[in-house]
């Protein structure tokens, strides 16, 4: 244990102005000579969480690797000097918080910083949804926003995501920017922290959002889908609960156990309805409710902070079943389609083709952008945004990003249009497959402990690419650091191959490798669709297992 790291250690605890995190770090100063304890330290102290366009998100902890409020601090004085030295020096910065472990605390110092800055602050009133902040920020003409959530990362996870004024997330060059003028925080004495000053909001914010939400509905449309939902824990009930019944929709059934939030997570491994058995509750209570008039029509989720949607169906067999998130992205967009809407449909590259073949069809403009709604919302013209790992947006004029409330509207008005019409939506899916091919769509996700795994299996990949997979050749192969005519640089490989494509990226948010997996499968009639469905469900077997053993994951 060198001299050097206690000395930064103790330094770093005689700032830190929170004493749980105090504690932590005083005690594994004090057992640094046992070797786990040493190498700890070790681990909090080996840089510093990295601002970027996702924000930070990291384990709660002491330490300049681990999110706290020192960390906190230290961000919002970085933006803080960000906004006034573009000339917003007097602009507002809304907060808005989850309900995670210390995020409302980090929620207060933002605003005392903020206030200290002399910028003015105000805060949502209580832990709301993600969706919610976004939409403060252009309904009160701020500057800047800020939310205090991990989303759907584990429970030791907390993170700070920031929106500039046009209501969308931070992209380059903001993000190194911000992380310039954050570095240049010499110490938290130099950060003044008034006791009061922001303003917290009423409910009267919320009931603008909740407005709002009505324009997502088509006037007169049916509502009578019968719905279960889950929050997963987190803070989406209430806010879902209100939109429905000012909707008309038959009032949801709430999966108990998981309906109040709670940071601890208690039901599930990882609080993402993505994740193997996060919805077995769901679909429990969805078969104990059967009995209901008129039975469940379908299961809602959102994710902890309801920015995320995610929609599961009964199969033919009877049993639920959870939609892929590009089958609900391709749900909505034949939905809006037929409501008739007007404008660019766009999804980042990771989601399904299936999207640019409906906006065609349909007369539409098309984009593909890079991995994040901070991308897919800066689209021009932008009507309809989605991308595969669940998030959808489906009014940009008053959410710029995804949100999980408004997409459960809209799909809960699908699943009711379709009720009346005597179909369902595996009929609509059908569908879509007759008409544009059958798109399936997997993903090989790879979490790590080690984040060299990620680096080695890219490097592997760009010095052996795959020539076939699964017996399909490899027709292109591109390098996404390089960037494309349409694309800015990015970390990433793509492969085309012959009616297939795969990409390959490192997750921004979470110790993941992730790959996407795309193939399509002509379908000339109906009676074809169980061989197509197979066909596709052979090839991405076969391309997941070629792809893992190239990249040596």
């Amino acid at each position: 244990m060198t001299q050097d790291l206690i000395a930064r250690a103790e330094a770093w605890l005689a700032e830190d102005p929170d004493s749980e995190t105090r504690d932590e770090l005083a005690k594994l100063i004090e057992s640094s000579a046992d070797a786990e304890h040493a190498a700890e330290l070790a681990a909090r102290f080996s840089g510093t969480l990295q601002f970027g366009t996702a924000g930070l998100r990291g384990e709660l902890g002491a330490g300049p690797m681990r999110m706290n409020r020192s960390v906190v601090i230290r961000a919002a004085a970085g933006l803080a000097a960000y906004l006034k030295a573009k000339g917003q020096g007097d602009g507002l910065v809304v907060i808005g918080y989850d309900a995670r472990y210390k995020s409302a605390d980090f929620a207060r110092d933002t605003a005392a910083v903020m206030v200290g800055a002399g910028l003015r602050a105000t805060v949502l009133p209580r832990p709301l949804p993600t969706p919610v902040l976004a939409y403060a920020i252009r309904h009160l003409g701020a500057v800047a926003g800020v939310e205090v959530t991990a989303s759907h990362n584990p429970p030791r996870d907390n993170g700070y995501k920031v929106y500039l004024g046009d209501g969308s997330q931070i992209v380059p060059p903001a993000d190194a920017e911000i992380a310039a003028e954050i570095a240049a925080v010499a110490s938290l004495h130099d950060v003044p922290r008034p006791e009061s000053g922001w303003e917290v909001l009423g409910e009267e914010v919320l009931d603008a959002y909740l407005a709002r939400t009505d324009a997502v509905l088509t006037p007169g449309s049916p509502r009578t889908a019968n719905v279960v939902y889950t929050a997963m824990h987190g803070v989406g009930k209430d806010v879902l609960l209100a939109a429905f019944a000012r909707a008309g929709f038959p009032e949801p059934v709430l999966v108990a156990e998981q309906a109040e939030p709670d940071p601890a997570f208690p039901t599930v491994a990882f609080p993402n309805p993505e994740e193997p058995g996060a919805m077995d509750l769901a679909f429990a209570t969805a078969r104990r409710s059967e009995s209901r008039d008129g039975g469940v029509d379908l299961v809602l989720a959102n994710d902890p902070d309801a920015d995320r949607c995610a929609a599961a169906v009964k199969d033919r067999d009877g049993e639920w079943r959870m939609l892929r998130g590009d089958e609900v992205g391709a749900l909505l967009a034949a939905h809006l389609v037929a409501k008739g809407v007007t404008g660019v449909f766009a999804e980042s590259i990771v989601s399904s083709s299936l999207l640019g073949r409906i906006a065609e069809a349909a007369g539409l403009g098309y984009e593909e952008t890079l991995t994040g709604f901070k991308w897919i919302a800066r689209v021009d013209g932008l009507r309809y945004g989605y991308e595969e790992a669940l998030g959808y947006c489906v009014d940009p004029e008053g959410v710029r990003d995804k949100d999980g409330i408004t997409a459960a509207l809209v799909f809960a008005e699908l699943a009711s249009v379709l009720k009346e019409q005597g179909r369902t939506v595996l009929d609509l899916l059908d569908e879509l497959a007759l008409a544009h091919g059958l798109h399936a769509t997997d993903q090989l996700s790879v979490r790590v402990e080690d984040l060299t795994v990620i680096s080695d299996a890219m490097a592997r990949l760009r010095e052996q690419p795959p020539t076939s997979l699964a017996g399909l050749a490899v027709t292109r192969a591109e390098d996404l650091t390089e960037g494309t005519e349409a694309l800015p640089p990015t970390d990433g490989l793509r492969y085309y191959l012959e009616g297939a494509r795969v990409i390959v990226r490192p997750s921004g948010t979470e110790p993941k490798l992730k790959c996407y997996l795309e193939v399509v499968v002509p379908v000339g009639s109906a009676d074809e669709l169980d061989a197509a469905r197979a066909r596709g469900a052979e090839l991405l077997a076969g391309i997941k297992k070629d792809l893992a053993a190239a990249a040596g994951i």
